[in-house]
């Protein structure tokens, strides 16, 4: 009597693994990165069109309003705007952080579509000492924006 082999049904649960996924067309594979740039662009385009500056177009934040103290975002918005308009240095003057994070996003987008292009799998989640180091310089910026020697990083 000689035993069957384990059935073929699920990874984990045989000696045979999963066939891969077939492969995806690239205008599939294309898809998320196209509508992450169309959705940035419409944001651009809203942002460029209506001026944070001006009152009673965007809602006050609610951080600032409830606590008096400016959250990792206040001035976004106008840094967003001015960034729009291509004006750097009144984009640091409003949110410094996000204008440095910008060039780290345009990356991530960056690899993120060349790696779909090739068909390439994936990629992995954020290696978690990266993320911790991403929320510190976060509070950092944020407690330093609102002591008194920060004062040049307040919107």
């Amino acid at each position: 009597m000689t035993a069957a082999p384990p059935p073929d049904t699920a990874p984990g649960w045989g000696a045979y693994p999963a066939p891969p996924p077939p492969p995806r067309g690239l205008v599939r594979r294309m898809a998320g990165p196209v509508a992450v740039a169309a959705a940035v662009a419409a944001v651009g385009a809203y942002v460029a069109a209506v001026d944070p500056n001006e009152p009673g177009h965007y809602p006050v934040c609610p951080f600032l309003k409830f606590t008096g103290a400016y959250c990792p975002g206040c001035g976004g918005l106008r840094c967003a705007n001015a960034l729009v308009r291509l004006d750097v240095p009144e984009a640091l003057a409003y949110n410094a952080f996000a204008v440095a994070t910008v060039p780290l996003l345009v990356l991530i987008w960056l690899r993120w579509t060349v790696r779909s292009a090739r068909g390439r799998v994936r990629m992995s989640a954020a290696d978690p000492r990266l993320v911790r180091l991403l929320v510190a310089a976060i509070v950092v910026f944020t407690v330093v924006r609102n002591l008194p020697f920060g004062a040049a990083l307040a919107p």
